[in-house]
């Protein structure tokens, strides 16, 4: 039986690629099956995927970078997205297995490269017919060998000038292995593995990555001795702009560190495992007194500076204290570096109420804990003139760009002679994107159907994780950093590659997030 031919009115049938020798006519076998069931069924599929093609490199990377959630929101991912070739679905890498199991539907497009992706043979496959499409489309916009006003031949494709577009060279290029782009490991220079993963999350952390590239901290110009700031910009550029693999030695840090005069770095000059939160405090503050105002930040008060670290890491929290005598409010703001949650009340909560001896946690139940219960406390009311009952509201009413969080593991019990330290752990876990708007104030001036934006806004992606592992005093540190849309473990001079689920199920110590619209 013939098929049709096509009429003005109706699409060009598809054709497919002619075998050439030595290339394949399909990309793999389940391409065949789609595109040889029949003469329409191969029409569809290839007028889906140049529909898609056009999403992908006519529309702002936005729009496919961008899938909804359950509950209908707009979520904007920092990887790719897969736009499916057999429906109209754009999902995430996570959901993309569930779509196709459910949907029967077995290939995706990336959002990004407009490659193919075959779920059965879970890769990137190269199907002639397909690529040969993609490439036109990046690089003539259209699909068809006709320019206007003058015929193409095929080999204009791949002449010098179309081989020079920025789009075609940045989607058909990969990184090279040799490339320095961070990935590094730093020695340990005897018990300072504590330091190695704090300095890996702030060389992985693309706000201060681009603000020392960018020669924000002029190191040739510092006339300061033993400056840390001039260390971290030396850091950073033997890290991104060397050629090199091998371990890296952090002595400028360790020594500005060790010559130092001020009292708060003293425990740092031993070889004893120290507290990893604490250096990246310890750090945070030095950072910001080399670039911001020399002031350095007091506990409980509002500081405002526009330095790096400010610019970075630094948020405010506000406290509201209502007076349960004369209905009295009283509002207070602070800054804060990082998050500080406990872990220690809410685990013998869970313990009590579950009967379970190691109850799990989730990162929301502990951020709950401290920024949306409220708690009783005592108080000197200005209006009642006296000490009273109140409760106390804590919000967060200024988010960073980049959200650090520490699980309080570590707690010092009253013993009978003294303070014993104890470990706690509590297993918690943590999404790798994380929503912060109940947590803030502007949740608690607004109902719950806060627009989209607002949502957007305070939603986050993990960039980093340090995890302590063992006891804790000859425990030691690891961190997971992500690299575009990898993930890598990092011990001391050593680099792995880690998966998501290796890094969902450690025991998280330190947490980083960077804001969704900075990604």
């Amino acid at each position: 039986m013939t098929t049709r031919p096509a009429t003005p009115l109706s699409p060009k049938q598809a054709r497919l690629k002619s075998p050439a020798p030595g290339m394949p006519t399909f990309g793999c076998e389940h391409v065949q099956r789609l595109l040889s069931q029949s003469q329409d069924h191969t029409n569809q599929s290839v007028h889906h995927y140049k529909m898609i093609l056009r999403n992908v490199f006519e529309q702002t990377p936005v729009i496919p970078q961008t899938t909804k959630s359950s509950k209908g929101r707009p979520n904007t991912s920092l990887t790719s997205n897969y736009l499916c070739l057999q429906c109209s679905s754009i999902v995430s890498e996570e959901e993309r297995l569930v779509h196709g199991n459910a949907k029967s539907h077995r290939f995706f497009v990336d959002s990004r490269s407009g490659t193919l992706y075959c779920q059965i043979c879970d890769d990137l496959v190269w199907d002639p017919t397909l690529e040969d499409l993609r490439v036109r489309k990046m690089g003539t916009g259209t699909f068809s060998t006709l320019c206007p006003g003058r015929k193409r031949k095929h080999e204009e494709l791949f002449s010098d000038s179309f081989k020079d577009s920025p789009l075609y060279i940045s989607s058909n290029t990969t990184t090279a292995s040799c490339k320095a782009s961070g990935l590094r490991g730093i020695y340990n220079a005897g018990a300072t593995c504590y330091q190695n993963v704090v300095l890996q999350s702030f060389l992985h952390n693309p706000l201060l990555r681009n603000f020392y590239l960018g020669d924000g901290h002029p190191s040739n110009d510092c006339t300061l001795p033993n400056c840390l700031s001039c260390a971290m910009d030396d850091m950073f550029q033997d890290f991104y702009a060397v050629e090199n693999t091998n371990g890296f030695t952090a002595a400028s840090i360790l020594s500005g560190f060790w010559i130092s005069e001020k009292k708060a770095f003293e425990n740092l000059v031993t070889t004893k495992e120290q507290d990893a939160h604490e250096f990246f405090q310890f750090l945070a503050e030095e950072l910001h007194e080399r670039n911001g105002d020399g002031k350095r930040p007091e506990t409980g008060s509002e500081h405002s500076c526009n330095c790096i670290i400010h610019q970075t890491f630094y948020g405010k929290l506000q406290s509201t204290t209502t007076c349960q005598n004369c209905g009295g409010v009283t509002n207070a703001v602070q800054s804060f570096l990082d998050l500080s949650l406990g872990l220690d009340h809410l685990t013998q909560k869970r313990t009590k109420k579950t009967g379970t001896k190691k109850p799990a946690l989730t990162l929301q139940e502990c951020l709950e804990e401290e920024y949306v219960k409220s708690d009783k406390c005592e108080y000197r009311c200005h209006k009642c003139s006296s000490a009273q009952q109140a409760r106390r509201d804590t919000s967060i009413r200024r988010l960073p760009n980049v959200l650090a969080i520490q699980l309080k593991r570590f707690e010092y019990k009253q013993g009978r002679h003294d303070r014993a330290p104890s470990k706690i752990d509590t297993t918690v876990s943590f999404p790798l994107q994380l929503n912060m708007l109940p947590y803030t104030s502007r949740a608690r001036a607004s109902d719950t159907r806060e627009s989209y934006d607002l949502a957007r806004s305070c939603t986050y992606d993990l960039l980093s994780v340090v995890v302590h592992v063992g006891e804790i005093d000859t425990g030691h540190y690891v961190s997971y950093c992500r690299v575009a849309d990898q993930w890598f473990k990092f011990n001391d001079h050593k680099v792995e590659l880690a998966s998501k689920s290796d890094v969902l199920g450690a025991q998280a110590y330190l947490l980083f997030y960077i804001v969704q619209s900075l990604t």
